[in-house]
């Protein structure tokens, strides 16, 4: 058996690699690359069996290096990335084994049979641009796309709505927006989720515009996106806009509002790396502001909506956490300047409680956050 790496797929993410193979069984050993930004996690790569041994069919090691400067890396038992064979669907990776170098530095490793020929690994359950037009041809009676800018790279910056209301319309109108950091893909399929549920159920009187992809270009990169230079997506939403994503998404929600009654704006996210409590949201007004009451219902609603099998005891969080910038994110946007009640959703990248989420779980989230809008306003 010979071994690669080949991080030349969407998405693609690792650094420091090393591939051993004078042993019984082949170790990859890998870290996250920050591509110059301060915070690591995102990894996505494709480990290639170049030159097959059939008489070594074997078991190959994954190590994943520097873990202790991963964001959010306390509980390595709540780390469970994903794998997917080739011709096979992705799955999760079962419990990791934690080293310490002699020196205190922390490992993490997984066992993964031989790639046979190919096995893609990652974070979490990657989400591109092929899902997002998957979600398109599916629905096409319902959800139409509109390309409302570029990013900072050139690339497009999509948006989905389900109608485009009418100036001075009185329909009640959602806007939700994901991926402000590249990898943090968790929130991808709650959207996914959210997006199926309303098509489903074709449900009408409402203007739900949505942007699946806001860092387009880290994305397409490999980038975590968490703090990235030159400035962190969800912290460039002052006046003026610190990015050209911002600036473009900040027109489309002004459009938005002149056209429907906002209700709520949602910004789908994932937390630190082993958090396990569960699904929580953070609001976007101040804790004593004039939409504090109306965010406090919202939060209720969702909880109540997700129940204890994937809402975090503590739901209703403000966002009171060291930051590296001073400049608003997209709630604080919504919440500040344009009046609209607004929250930062936070789904687990592994874990909620006991359950191992997958694909479907995180889709059941969506499902259950569309319900919560339409219980509480229709």
């Amino acid at each position: 058996m010979s071994l690669k790496v080949n991080t030349q797929i969407p998405g693609g993410n690792a650094a420091d690699v090393e591939i051993l193979e004078d042993g019984i069984c082949p170790e990859v050993r890998f870290a996250s690359d920050p591509y110059e930004a301060p915070e690591a996690l995102w990894f996505c790569f494709r480990l290639v069996e170049t030159a097959s041994d059939p008489a070594r069919q074997t078991k190959v090691r994954l190590t994943w290096k520097h873990f202790d400067t991963m964001l959010g890396s306390s509980d390595s038992t709540a780390c469970r990335p994903v794998f997917q064979p080739a011709g096979h669907a992705w799955s999760r990776l079962k419990q990791c084994e934690e080293k310490r170098t002699p020196d205190g530095r922390r490992e993490v490793s997984w066992l993964i049979p031989h790639p046979a020929p190919i096995t893609d690994v990652a974070f979490c359950f990657p989400y591109g641009e092929a899902d997002v037009q998957a979600l398109l041809q599916r629905y096409p009676n319902y959800w139409q796309s509109a390309v409302i800018g570029v990013s900072q790279g050139g690339r497009r910056i999509v948006r989905l709505n389900n109608a485009v209301g009418s100036q001075d319309g009185r329909q009640p109108g959602f806007y939700i927006v994901a991926r402000q950091h590249a990898g943090e893909t968790p929130g991808s399929w709650v959207l996914d989720g959210l997006l199926q549920h309303l098509a489903q159920i074709r449900k009408a009187g409402y203007v739900v515009w949505t942007v699946p992809f806001v860092d387009v270009d880290g994305i397409v990169r490999g980038y975590y996106g968490k703090d990235g230079f030159p400035y962190d997506l969800n912290r460039a939403w002052g006046q003026p806009p610190m990015r050209h994503e911002t600036l473009v998404i900040r027109q489309d929600v002004l459009r938005w509002k002149a056209r429907c009654r906002p209700i709520l704006a949602l910004d789908l996210h994932a937390p630190g790396a082993c958090e396990r409590e569960g699904v929580y949201a953070y609001v976007g007004g101040d804790a004593n502001g004039p939409l504090a009451a109306e965010e406090t219902k919202w939060c209720n609603v969702l909880q109540n909506e997700l129940q204890a099998e994937f809402a975090a005891p503590e739901f209703k969080r403000v966002a009171n956490y060291p930051s590296r910038w001073t400049t608003p994110g997209f709630a604080t946007f919504l919440c500040s300047e344009l009046g609209v009640p607004a929250l930062s959703l936070e789904t687990p990248y592994a874990l909620a409680g006991g359950n191992l989420l997958t694909q479907k779980s995180y889709r059941e989230i969506g499902r259950r956050l569309a319900m919560g809008f339409f219980r509480r306003h229709g």
